[in-house]
């Protein structure tokens, strides 16, 4: 007894600290007042960020695709981010800058990969037209959003997934959280029926704001999950575990009803079936040539034929894919046609500069045509941003801006290619390309929606980005010293 009183005594400090706040918080909530309880939480992250920043990027990871906007909390709040992850990604910003910057723990090879200097330009002429914005404050939010998405989800994972085991870790830990999503929006559009196209916009909220965003990350995920455990095990429980989500992740996608994110998959299974024919690049550029040259021809008519088209959304399936090509008639074609339009009056009017980053939803109204308006325009301009990746940035950026942005793509696509080309490992090369694939879905579909200033798709986007040039930078070169080792011994037996 005495030992142990000595022992209590060394740690009196503690003890009163811990007595004190429990005194505190037994008090408040006696008051209902329950903030208090989140500090053990938040103190344990700072550990965690402190001592193993990688485990508090998988925390992250698993808590994003139930993340909400603090804007469904405080309706009347002048700003709006998502909780609990982006105050996160603020502290892994300060943290990682102190650690791999200040204490000059940084890969060089990271910063001088090609991506990372795409995504460096590319963040350079942000913080210039920010300084040139017509609304700064906006802008530099914007910027420092986009600042601390890529600090996390980019450098950061880069070097978690230094061990490839993290790779499975990184999508399991996003699929089980967005498993949660998915059921939970299946089971109210059960309440509605699953018939019903309009509930497909609102029954996953609060996760997601839209079906749009909903359904792009189905997409990326959809082949992300697949390309981590097809033929991974031949457990049979496993492989049971494998079809269910599988089936889950589809069944939220298709009653998502949403159509860009059907035609994105479209595209990267043929681009699927082009990779696994080993058609040469040449054919298709001939190929897309061609074709280009046939549409052009026949432009006057084809856009004859789109604007007979009469078919709106619907909830039958079949209709729906049909309203895709609806010029005339669909109000969210309608929609998306007079932003692209406001943009490009935008962009006219500063083809340098640009507006300001994250400043088209507060500047695009005064750019609408009266002709082109719809049902759902506002003359306020309150109801979102550009409805593209490409497009958004020639208003907000200049043409340096949507070039940023393509250079970005190009840069990733061409570092995953060289990896899945030179792999030997014939399941990480199955994983690289589902990456590929998962990425280029993304790529579709934000040509008619951009997510990015979202935590949800930045998590994956640059997630995937990450692990191409991770790969790149750690394994090949690992994988290229053990083939010379291996043939040095066979010419030695010799």
């Amino acid at each position: 007894m005495p030992l142990l009183l000595s022992q209590l005594k060394k740690y009196w400090g503690v003890i009163a600290i811990v007595l004190v706040y429990i005194a505190i918080d037994v008090a408040l909530c006696y008051k209902e007042i329950y903030f208090f309880n989140l500090i053990p939480v938040i103190l344990f992250i700072v550990y965690m960020a402190i001592a193993r920043l990688e485990i508090l990027y998988f925390i992250i990871i698993l808590i994003v695709p139930i993340s909400i906007p603090l804007i469904e909390y405080i309706p009347s709040s002048p700003i709006d981010f998502y909780i609990p992850t982006e105050p996160m990604l603020f502290g892994v910003l300060i943290i990682f800058i102190y650690k791999l910057v200040l204490r000059n723990e940084f890969d060089r090879r990271v910063i001088n990969h090609p991506v990372s200097y795409a995504i460096l330009f590319s963040l350079f002429w942000l913080f210039i037209t920010s300084v040139t914005s017509s609304m700064p404050v906006v802008s530099f939010k914007f910027l420092l959003a986009r600042l601390w998405f890529i600090i996390t989800f980019y450098l950061l994972a880069i070097f978690v997934f230094r061990d490839i085991k993290n790779i499975s870790k990184f999508i399991w830990l996003y699929v089980i959280s967005m498993l949660f999503v998915i059921i939970y929006a299946i089971t109210r559009h059960f309440g509605y029926g699953l018939y019903d196209s309009d509930a497909a916009h609102f029954v996953m909220e609060p996760f997601f704001r839209d079906h749009t965003s909903y359904g792009a990350i189905l997409s990326m995920l959809l082949f992300g999950f697949v390309g981590i455990t097809y033929q991974s095990g031949k457990n049979i429980l496993f492989r049971i575990l494998f079809i269910v989500i599988t089936i889950l992740i589809i069944t939220g996608l298709i009653l998502s009803y949403t159509r860009a994110a059907w035609i994105s998959v479209f595209c990267s299974m043929a681009i699927l079936i082009v990779t696994v024919l080993k058609i040469k690049f040449r054919y298709l550029l001939i190929f897309g040539f061609l074709a280009f040259m046939y549409i052009l021809g026949q432009k006057t008519e084809i856009i004859h034929k789109l604007e007979k088209n009469r078919q709106d959304s619907s909830a039958d399936l079949q209709e729906h894919v049909q309203s895709m090509s609806n010029i005339t008639t669909d109000e969210s074609n309608l929609e998306r046609l007079n932003r692209w339009n406001s943009a490009f009056r935008m962009f006219k009017e500063r083809p340098v500069f640009g507006w300001g980053p994250g400043t088209y939803m507060f500047k695009y109204a005064p750019f609408q045509l009266a002709r082109n308006k719809t049902l759902v325009s506002t003359d306020f301009g309150d109801r979102g941003n550009a409805h593209s990746e490409y497009i958004g940035p020639l208003a907000e950026s200049g043409v340096l801006g949507s070039l940023s942005f393509i250079l970005i793509v190009i840069t990733s696509l061409l570092t995953g290619y060289r990896v899945y080309r030179k792999t030997e490992d014939k399941h990480l090369k199955q994983m690289v390309l589902a990456f590929i694939l998962g990425l280029i879905t993304y790529l579709v579909h934000g040509t008619l929606n951009n997510f990015l200033d979202t935590d949800k798709a930045s998590a994956l986007f640059w997630g995937f980005i990450a692990i191409f040039v991770s790969l790149d930078i750690y394994y090949l070169p690992t994988q290229y010293k053990q083939q010379k080792k291996s043939e040095l011994g066979e010419s030695v037996k010799k």
